[in-house]
């Protein structure tokens, strides 16, 4: 790697001239000076290779990505492996180029901040590892990341948002629902019991075979649900939300997706046609899918309000509801979460849409917010390890379930 090879010559053998030669390589400039804290924020979670530099004031200097999405609908989701090698190959250069972009060089970085849990393990590996050797080459405090803090903090970027807050994060491989309490203070209130809204709605728009319809084949399978959904009508099909006598805060996507397969499955027998061709009713299973899906995640997240007014965990009059992750993107949902908020008198945040998905800039954030809270921050980096799966907070879902909140009717009209 160009940036690990040079740099690491630069350091074992210092001189001025060969760092100086580093430094013109990225259009640095090395005496300039910077009077904030300057973060280098690496993502590699999942399928998303991102670096951004942030300063402590929220300006984003300079920012890249590599988009896996194009090569990951050919072959009808993400391998594992697939993206481990998409991430070796481009991490160095997304680096670089957020480094160029930025005007900043190495040494003026207060820390380097990388996404370490949960995720893809291959993936996250790719991230550590690159930012460990930059750590150590560059002499510079390391802050590992959690996915999730991340996604739960990017508002703070956009908007001027107090603690406490509550965060609903929905994506293609989270469901959650917590209350923010402080920078790495989080009580968990609930979360998926099996798979997350985004993966679920991948699955679906595969099994229909949008990456064959004309309108949605260049587009991610929730893209292609939440495009396809406006022509269709909702009513057509009856798909009852799923855990409707639970009352808890947990979500549940499988067996609501298992019911729309065999759905699918029928209506190709009726239509006579064969799996991978596009049912004509196609749009009315993605709207129906979409609202169904809607119901359920506005339904936890009325409890989840409700739960922590009841015990002044939120503000009575002027609690903030934070919606993030990449199904946040999806406006039929924010409109579904909107007239629960309306019901409740509370306040709907979504960051803007680039940042609802994976990014540098949000782990850049997250560093920033720990280096200016004191927490966190390694200057030995012995013994870090990724870690594939990893809770968010304090686990409190058990207290909201026996609290058995009673969730008031609302009419979904979107």
């Amino acid at each position: 790697m160009l940036i690990l090879t040079k740099t690491a010559e630069v350091f074992s053998k210092p001189s001025k001239r060969k760092l100086y030669e580093v430094l013109r390589h990225f259009n640095f400039h090395p005496r300039k000076l910077f009077l904030h804290k300057l973060v280098l924020g690496i993502e590699t979670s999942c399928d998303d290779t991102a670096a951004a530099v942030v300063d402590e004031t929220g300006n984003v200097l300079g920012e890249a990505i590599h988009s896996q999405t194009e090569v990951h609908l050919k072959t009808g989701g993400i391998i594992p492996p697939v993206a481990q090698q998409l991430h070796r190959e481009n991490i160095q250069r997304i680096v670089q180029e957020a480094l160029s972009a930025s005007n900043i060089s190495p040494s003026d970085l207060s820390a380097i901040a990388t996404t370490v849990k949960p995720g893809l393990a291959l993936s996250l590996g790719v991230g550590l590892s690159f930012s460990l050797k930059l750590v150590d080459q560059f002499r510079k405090p390391f802050i590992p990341i959690h996915h999730m803090e991340a996604h739960a903090l990017t508002i703070r970027l956009t908007n001027k948002v107090e603690f406490p807050f509550l965060v609903l994060l929905i994506s293609g491989g989270h469901c959650l629902l917590a209350l923010v309490r402080g920078v790495s203070d989080f009580l968990l209130l609930g979360k998926s019991l099996d798979i997350a809204p985004g993966d679920m709605l991948d699955k679906v728009a595969r099994r229909l075979s949008l990456i064959k319809h004309p309108e949605c084949s260049a587009m991610s399978g929730g893209k292609a649900i939440e495009h396809l959904a406006k022509q269709g009508n909702k009513l057509h099909f009856d798909f009852r939300p799923p855990m409707q006598r639970a009352k808890n805060c947990d979500f549940s996507f499988s067996g609501l997706q298992h019911i729309v397969d065999k759905t699918i499955m029928q209506k190709e027998k009726e239509e006579g046609i064969e799996k991978g061709q596009i049912l004509s009713s196609a749009a009315d299973i993605a709207a129906a899918v979409q609202h169904t899906i809607a119901c359920h995640i506005a339904k936890r997240t009325h409890r989840a309000i409700l739960f922590c007014k009841q015990r002044d965990l939120l503000c009575q009059s002027n609690a903030v509801l934070v919606v993030s992750g990449g199904v946040a993107s999806n406006l039929y949902i924010r409109e579904a979460l909107e007239i629960v908020t309306d019901a409740t008198r509370c306040t709907l945040l979504c960051p803007p849409p680039r940042l609802c998905t994976d990014n540098g800039i949000m782990i850049a954030w997250n560093g920033v917010e720990r280096l200016r809270a004191g927490l966190g921050i390694l200057h030995n980096t012995e013994g870090i390890r990724y870690e594939p799966k990893c809770p968010l907070g304090v686990d409190i879902s058990k207290e909201v379930g026996e609290a058995a909140i009673k969730v008031p009717r609302l009419k979904m009209k979107i």
